[in-house]
């Protein structure tokens, strides 16, 4: 049973991450009924440390020590954590922690902690999806899903940015209380026991700009023509070439098929329409070369993880969905 939980910080520390630990483990809720944990911030820098917010400190009086008795150390995302150096001390601290049957958490950069100490090799994890590319180059070994909120790889449990931490924080309690008790703390916190879709909603993908020899010209039709029905035979044609010269061209210089480049075209317009527009979705779907609202939900679950009603829920509120 989950009773002991820490939050070790460094310099630069970021105070939002850290408050997502505080407010989900730190707070005492006894009134209604809730579990209580013994909860401390320990420091792996000293007993007072610098924010990113400007005249911001953290103080604390638990030093590395504090770390022996969690069953969770929790490690909230800081400054310059994807470059910096970490002291052995903490990356030791975390190793003996997990060889004990502890729990580690990362939030958002806090993996790159977790990956100096080793604990990623072999492993799926989760990151930011803008630092999932050095957390590669880093972590070799490590597994890395920068598409879903948070991976749990017990007794590692690694969250993306920001608020994917109340998601992962809510999931271990959900494992340990039940889901009543995480119900319960949600609500008080004003947010969702559990979010529908991964961090593919919230990745920026713009068109990509054409830079193409020979297939550049039928990509930028292609761009303006999503929503009809194409083959390859006609793209082909398009291009002055036989089918099986285009298909390769076309491979060789966009890497992906033509079919699977015009359906990421199609659902990057959708999710433009969704949040920019009021279209219902059966008319986003003509838009975009769906044809039907069942057709694009299932194509948009595959490539996003979320529902297109959903989708707009989540950027232009529940009012628009």
């Amino acid at each position: 049973m989950l009773k002991n939980v820490a939050a070790v910080l460094l310099d630069g520390v970021h105070p939002f991450e850290l408050g997502v630990i505080c407010e989900v483990f730190g707070i005492d809720r006894s009134d209604e009924g809730l579990p209580t944990y013994d909860f401390a911030v320990a420091s792996a820098e000293g007993p007072s440390l610098t924010t990113h917010v400007g005249g911001l400190t953290v103080g604390t009086p638990y030093g590395l020590e504090r770390l022996e008795e969690a069953d969770l150390i929790a490690v909230p995302a800081g400054a310059d954590y994807v470059v910096r150096d970490y002291p052995p001390e903490l990356l030791d601290a975390l190793r003996r922690a997990v060889g004990r049957g502890a729990r580690v958490l990362s939030v958002c950069s806090g993996v790159f902690v977790l990956g100096a100490a080793g604990l990623l090799d072999g492993r799926r994890c989760s990151v930011h999806w803008r630092q999932a590319d050095e957390l590669a180059v880093r972590n070799p070994r490590a597994v890395i899903e920068p598409d879903v909120l948070y991976v749990d790889e017990d007794p590692v449990i690694t969250s993306a940015g920001t608020a994917a931490g109340i998601d992962a924080c809510l999931h271990i309690v959900r494992k340990e209380q039940g889901p009543e008790v995480a119900n319960k703390i949600a609500r008080r916190m004003v947010v969702p026991p559990h979010r529908d879709g991964g961090q593919a909603q919230y990745i920026e993908r713009p068109l990509p700009k054409n830079s193409c020899d020979t297939v550049g010209e039928v990509l930028v039709w292609m761009e303006h023509h999503l929503d009809e029905d194409v083959t390859v035979e006609q793209l082909a044609d398009r291009a002055h070439m036989s089918p099986r010269t285009f298909a390769r061209r076309f491979q060789q210089e966009t890497g992906t098929t033509p079919y699977r480049w015009i359906l990421r075209q199609r659902v990057l317009l959708a999710q433009h329409l969704l949040e920019a527009t009021d279209e219902t979705v059966d008319a986003v779907a003509g838009r975009t070369g769906f044809g039907t609202a069942a057709a694009l939900r299932h194509q948009f679950v595959r490539a996003l993880g979320t529902t297109p009603n959903a989708y707009r829920r989540a950027f232009r509120g529940p009012e628009a969905a």
